[in-house]
């Protein structure tokens, strides 16, 4: 992949402190050189992100995250049982992380993706600041035509490494004595409190968003949103056909209906994450006036599902 014409404009893009659209396991990402502030700021400016919301550096491994956040006994548990892989820890900086990335805050977010092609250009080039690579608040982008039709011209160049393979952001723990997930995503409760063998709690998002600037990223109540307003289901499915309904199973869905998009019809939680964000997408691009979503089973990825869905109707 490293003699890819596509692979050579973008380390040469970031090299020169541009931008560019970086596949992951998770979500596409927006990346510039955790290093250089200037490019950083790019990121803000291309996004129209808030500079009070802190950015994810990733990183090429372990020994590379500890040159940019400094370790502690449950970091690099986590780090040795979990990387590459969809979990992002929030440790204290090194000096050569630049406020932009934190917004001043003295930690950093750092996570190792489970993609070849971020890892070779990690690799490459070193660390990079990537948060989602889409317009600040919208829907993540699982695919490269996702990221080319949100950003456009902003983003120098954009690595197609095929549909994002887990769909829903990484999961997000404070480390130390007492680790807490600041946000779920790709690596379940379940499996974090398997390895570090006692319980983990999940911190309430609406305290975290309101002590800005946030923790880490992805913390604000509204968030991940469609264009179209959306809703949590709250009784019997609406019968308008302006409405589209997102349902997990589609087992009891009205006929006749708006458009309607199926997560997983077998329940799998794992199939629903990956097709979370495209199917939102698809719902906005049929026009509809209002999406009505229905929420999945509160364990497992269901808990990173049902964050992003609340978070996209404004609830926190």
């Amino acid at each position: 992949m490293e003699t890819d014409p596509a692979f050579e404009r973008a380390v040469a893009a970031l090299r020169r402190g541009g931008l560019v659209g970086m596949p992951t396991e998770t979500v596409y990402g927006l990346a510039a050189l955790a290093t250089n502030a200037d490019a950083v700021l790019g990121i803000f400016s291309a996004k129209g992100r808030p500079s009070f919301d802190p950015l994810i550096v990733h990183v090429a491994d372990a020994a590379q995250a500890w040159q940019v956040a400094k370790p502690d006994p449950v970091a690099e548990r986590l780090a040795a049982a979990c990387w590459p892989g969809p979990l992002t820890m929030v440790l204290p900086r090194r000096a050569v992380v630049p406020d932009a990335v934190t917004s001043g805050l003295e930690t950093v977010g750092v996570r190792c993706p489970d993609h070849p092609l971020a890892r070779a250009l990690i690799a490459a080039v070193g660390p990079l600041a990537a948060p989602s690579a889409n317009r600040f608040g919208c829907l993540s982008p699982t695919t490269a035509a996702a990221v080319r039709e949100q950003l456009g011209a902003a983003v120098d160049e954009v690595l197609d490494g095929g549909p994002c393979q887990v769909g829903v952001e990484s999961t997000v723990v404070r480390t130390g004595p007492e680790p807490v997930i600041l946000r779920p995503g790709g690596v379940t409760a379940e499996r974090l409190e398997a390895i570090l063998g006692r319980a983990i709690p999940v911190a309430d998002r609406a305290t975290v968003a309101a002590g800005l600037p946030a923790e880490a990223p992805g913390m604000l109540a509204s968030h991940y949103a469609p264009r179209a307003p959306l809703m949590l289901r709250d009784g019997a499915w609406p019968g308008d056909p302006d409405q589209g309904l997102l349902a997990f199973r589609g087992h009891d869905l009205p006929t006749p209906s708006g458009p309607c998009e199926v997560l997983s019809r077998s329940g799998d939680l794992h199939e629903a994450a990956r097709n979370l964000f495209a199917a939102l997408r698809r719902l906005d691009a049929a026009g509809v006036t209002r999406i009505v979503a229905e929420a999945v089973p509160a364990q497992g990825l269901g808990l990173a599902i049902n964050d992003r869905l609340r978070r996209a109707a404004g609830l926190g």
